[in-house]
């Protein structure tokens, strides 16, 4: 017979003639072995030699070889060890019991050589099989995982492209994108949503208004209101940014097209482009929407001053007629009440951080 001579034997029995009878059986084959003359002893050294086959006696002082392998089996770490249980019992019940608790194979005493040798051979290429799928499975799974990873810094240079892309056609765009990030994650946080949810939203969030880089100078930038037909123009950045972000794979880009269209709708309906209401407007947009409200009310624009946090938060909390709390989704305003002193110091540190 040949055998895999790194394959490891644990003899379990306390029968010292049937010990060497099989120690010098397999010691034929090559295998290296080890002894342990009760259950305790076997779950010992189980542990510590690690072997790749067990042959156990059914019958021993302390713990049976019942108990032995059914607590093997209930291990992670020594289910698949392969068991083949050996007693001089030789009734149905006895064995059924055996294979219940989890043994691969059941010889009787005396064990016959040949027998012996083709269940050990058979056990140890099933092991040795075994072994390489769970091998095999793991290169696949970390193979996914760095294609997953590769995948994801691609989505996020993307999004980095893109956001520089809108800054360098306002240098206030890209310290707001920044300050949105971490805006809408401490919203989030507080809302309780997941750490899936929250990673998403700090990378989708800046690119709410992406859609800006199609909007003429002459508008972006005008100082005084709007005339009816530039506020047309100004609003359509929302449609622009989506058809932008559209038909990207990536959860970041599937999310940041829901802030990009919908970051304007209200909770009352009376937001644009599509006027939805209440839950129709994805969550992502909801915690968007008062985050953006938020930044340009404490950020200079070329028609406002920068307010105050005082100033910013009874606009928001109280309303001044242009800005009503029923704009908001109740719970994140709830959150953004909770998280206002969070948000102060994410402003101040932005703001100085983009050297002003």
């Amino acid at each position: 017979m040949m055998a895999d001579t790194d394959s490891r034997i644990l003899i379990v029995d306390d029968d010292v003639h049937n010990v060497k009878y099989l120690e010098a059986v397999l010691g034929t084959g090559g295998y290296s072995t080890r002894i342990a003359t009760h259950g305790e002893e076997a779950l010992e050294i189980t542990a510590i030699f690690k072997p790749d086959l067990i042959l156990l006696d059914l019958i021993m002082p302390g713990i049976d070889g019942f108990e032995v392998a059914r607590r093997l089996k209930l291990d992670p770490a020594t289910k698949n060890i392969p068991i083949i249980m050996i007693t001089s019992l030789d009734d149905r019940d006895s064995k059924i019991r055996a294979l219940e608790v989890g043994a691969e194979e059941f010889l009787t005493k005396p064990v016959d050589r040949a027998e012996l040798w083709v269940r050990v051979r058979n056990l140890l290429r099933l092991r040795e099989y075994t072994n390489f799928l769970a091998n095999h499975t793991q290169i696949l799974e970390g193979q996914i995982k760095q294609r997953t990873a590769q995948l994801t810094s691609s989505y996020r240079e993307t999004i980095q492209t893109m956001n520089r892309a809108a800054a360098y056609r306002d240098e206030e765009t890209g310290a707001h994108v920044k300050r949105i990030s971490y805006y809408c994650v401490e919203l989030a946080e507080t809302m309780g949503m997941s750490a899936d949810f929250c990673e998403r939203i700090f990378y989708a969030s800046p690119m709410h208004d992406v859609g800006k880089i199609g909007i003429p100078d002459s508008i972006l930038q005008k100082p005084g209101g709007f005339r009816e037909d530039e506020w047309e123009i100004m609003k359509s950045h929302s449609a622009l940014g989506a058809k932008m972000l559209d038909g990207g794979e990536s959860p970041y880009l599937t999310m940041g097209r829901e802030i990009a269209m919908w970051h304007h709708e209200r909770w009352d309906g009376t937001g644009y482009p599509h006027g939805l209401a209440g839950e129709e407007i994805p969550l992502a947009a909801r915690i968007m929407q008062i985050a953006d409200v938020y930044d340009a009310l404490r950020s200079q624009r070329p028609y406002k001053p920068a307010f105050t946090q005082t100033r910013a938060l009874d606009i928001i909390l109280n309303g001044d007629g242009r800005v009503m709390p029923g704009h908001f989704d109740p719970q994140v305003l709830d959150a953004f009440r909770i998280s206002s002193r969070r948000l102060l110091e994410i402003y101040d540190t932005e703001f100085a951080s983009a050297g002003h």
